[in-house]
């Protein structure tokens, strides 16, 4: 008998008084489904519920945070769509391979190059798909969540109405909780607000903050908020070498990580650690939610993973391939301890350790619910960045460690999936070769297929290629991004450097995504520009050809297609430069969609030494030990730390709204002067600061 039909047994035992009569059939020795033995211990549950008050918390201490739709069976509507896809790729791609359709080698070549990336990822996307619509949670995790917390300590230490406290019991065993914010050089108060969160969630546990970018401020800031905080001597190994050398100090049972621009919910840890009750499971991953999708580069890079969060992650349940993405996601200590910790020789350091532990026969769980909000790349600059970062991983792994090799101990199912992985950013490379096909026709004569063909033969293949897989898009996301098109069409510079730095070895610096001063996206723009500048000239040469042969060609309609798009994209880069430019006058932040930054923690501390730092007292149970007296002083310490830092951010706030007045003050002036009068504009109170939110309560 498994250990929860053991627990529901027992509980069926406490609520049956002697003499009453019988409230239903108990759970025996007969031959059950697991939904059955669920049903009947709900139903058992529900009426011991109503025969007497219980002492458990209500579902308003910890209601489930899970969606209807989570966990279902796709609708036969999107089953219908992703079939209708497959079918459309299949019927493009005998187009492409059909031997009297071939047209001259080298723009063929080309396109049958950058089509097979696109159709294989496009195939194995929709395996993935059809594969999704599988609930991981099951009975053992269920009844794990129903007894998450121990009841029992939470009377005793009278903590009831502090759920962030509540001790954590997995398997009937109390479990340590750590909970790691990394830190490298973001603002201040992004920290405060991921931190303030961390320390909220339900559950008893140890908030660390893994200052790497060295900062006192970072570390009053912990110490204000009551976070333990830890600073090591070196940046060796980045963000992977941050958490194991935070592994060293830290020792408990399972840790959460966070980046510093992700805030969690209260709900992480209840929604997260009853997975644990498996001992195959390394680890637990959430999606990451954007909540600053306000510009064209945050909304092209944010609706850019939806798809990938929504079905192409669920989907890899059903193979156990679900792999890490470096935040908002919690691990299993001793799975991490096997595998020789985080990997610190990839800068994707959250897909290798995946990798690895896949390797060494560990299981992970991916949950499609939003438990974490952090912040898209809201510059051209820092969606570089974290392009570069991703494909360069993904890239070794396929030529450093090829999923496919006979040495790699993976099931077949995880060969395809982590191969998948590795050539995806193959797709962002294809874009290159088709853009050259249209010039070799207008400069060359070379066209990729037989001249027989007609535009409508060769539109209605080609559309029943993309246009299905546009229409699957705004199915999934409510409505057409044309920023996902626009970015995945001009990236290709990106992937193609991330691509020769594997190949030639070449090491690459670790950026945190948004971290750091705001500089013009031209200086990583270089190759678009030419392209664009190639491009444009093409289109004129096209329009003067087909204007003197009176007629319009597939290829110039091509061509003014890929000038219009990199247009747009450059015109983003304007904007965003010229914003970075009015900010550098102003002395604002260099961020193009929100307000300055509270501050920064980027100062570095003159002592070079390793430092962590515990906020006292440590626990509940050091608290209670405390006198009156030394209770009362430890609270007044704590309430003059946090509103000193109220103040500090205030003024800050206020110096900000200041210069944001000033600027429509200058504005005014401006176009008055223009209009022939020069009455100054009235400046408004220099004291209002109710329009920004305070990031610490």
């Amino acid at each position: 008998m498994s250990r929860t039909m053991r627990v529901r047994d027992s509980d069926a035992e406490n609520r049956h008084t002697p003499g009453a009569p019988d409230t239903g059939p108990a759970l025996d020795a007969a031959p059950r489904s697991r939904s059955e033995l669920r049903r009947l211990a709900q139903r058992d549950e529900e009426r011991g519920a109503r025969a007497r008050p219980s002492t458990r918390m209500t579902s308003d201490h910890h209601a489930s945070v899970v969606s209807r739709t989570e966990g279902r069976a796709h609708s036969p509507f999107m089953v219908l769509l992703v079939l209708a896809c497959t079918m459309g790729i299949l019927l493009y791609g005998q187009f492409l391979l059909n031997p009297a359709n071939r047209g001259d080698l080298l723009p063929y070549v080309a396109v049958i190059i950058a089509e097979a990336v696109l159709v294989l990822q496009a195939l194995l996307a929709m395996w993935t798909i059809l594969s999704g619509g599988q609930n991981p949670r099951d009975f053992d995790f269920h009844s794990t969540q129903d007894t998450l917390y121990d009841e029992e300590a939470i009377d005793r230490l009278g903590v009831r109405d502090q759920p962030h406290l509540w001790p954590i019991v997995v398997d009937g065993k109390p479990v340590v909780v750590d909970v790691f914010v990394t830190v490298y050089g973001e603002e201040l108060s992004k920290i405060a607000m991921t931190v303030q969160a961390a320390l909220a969630m339900q559950g008893e546990h140890r908030t660390w903050v893994l200052d790497d970018g060295r900062s006192d401020e970072v570390k009053d800031l912990a110490a204000t908020l009551g976070a333990r905080y830890i600073r090591r001597l070196t940046s060796n190994g980045a963000k992977a070498g941050n958490v194991n050398y935070a592994l060293s100090v830290a020792k408990g049972d399972y840790f959460a990580i966070f980046d510093a621009d992700f805030v969690p919910k209260p709900m992480f840890l209840h929604e997260t650690v009853p997975f644990f009750i498996d001992a195959k499971v390394a680890f637990v991953q959430t999606p990451q939610s954007y909540g600053n999708l306000v510009s064209i580069v945050s909304r092209g890079a944010g609706y850019m993973q939806a798809v990938f969060y929504r079905y192409i992650q669920p989907g890899r349940n059903r193979f156990n391939a679900a792999f890490c993405v470096g935040t908002n996601v919690i691990f299993r200590r001793a799975a991490i301890d096997e595998v020789g910790g985080i990997d610190t020789d990839s800068k994707s350091e959250d897909v290798w350790t995946s990798l690895f532990l896949h390797e060494a026969g560990w299981r992970s769980i991916y949950i499609p619910m939003t438990l974490a909000i952090g912040d898209a790349p809201e510059t051209i600059e820092a969606y570089s960045k974290q392009q570069l970062r991703w494909a360069t991983g993904g890239f070794e792994i396929l030529f450093r460690h090829n999923p496919l090799s006979p040495r790699r101990t993976l099931t077949m199912d995880q060969r395809f999936q982590y191969t998948l992985t590795a050539t995806h950013y193959l797709t962002g490379i294809a874009p290159l070769l088709l853009i050259m096909v249209p010039p070799m026709e207008i400069f060359f004569d070379l066209r990729p297929m037989n001249l027989h063909i007609s535009v409508l033969q060769w539109l209605l293949f080609y559309s029943g290629f993309y246009l299905l897989q546009i229409a699957l898009a705004f199915f999934t996301l409510g409505s057409f991004r044309w920023e996902v098109l626009m970015l995945a069409s001009v990236s290709f510079p990106i992937y193609v450097k991330a691509l020769w730095n594997v190949l030639s070895g070449k090491d690459t610096a670790w950026h945190v995504t948004g971290g750091g001063k705001a500089a013009s996206p031209f200086n990583v723009l270089v190759p678009q520009v030419l392209f664009w500048l190639f491009l444009t000239l093409t289109s004129l040469v096209a329009i003067w050809r087909d204007w003197d042969n009176r007629v319009l060609t597939l290829a110039t309609v091509w061509n003014l297609i890929n000038t219009a798009v990199l247009s747009a994209f450059l015109l983003a880069a304007l904007r965003e430069a010229r914003a970075i430019k009015r900010a550098a006058r102003t002395g604002s932040s260099a961020r193009t969609t929100m307000a300055g930054p509270i501050g920064t923690a980027s100062v570095p501390d003159r002592t070079l030494r390793t430092q962590v730092a515990r906020p006292l007292p440590r626990s509940h149970d050091e608290f209670l030990e405390l006198s009156a007296e030394q209770r009362a002083e430890q609270l007044r310490r704590d309430d003059e730390r946090r509103h000193l830092l109220e103040a500090e951010l205030a003024m800050v706030d206020e110096h900000h709204v200041d210069e944001h007045h000033v600027d429509e003050r200058l504005a005014d002036e401006r176009h008055a002067d223009e209009a022939g009068h020069h009455a100054a504009a009235p400046r408004p109170d220099r004291h209002d600061t109710n329009d920004r939110e305070k990031v610490v309560s």
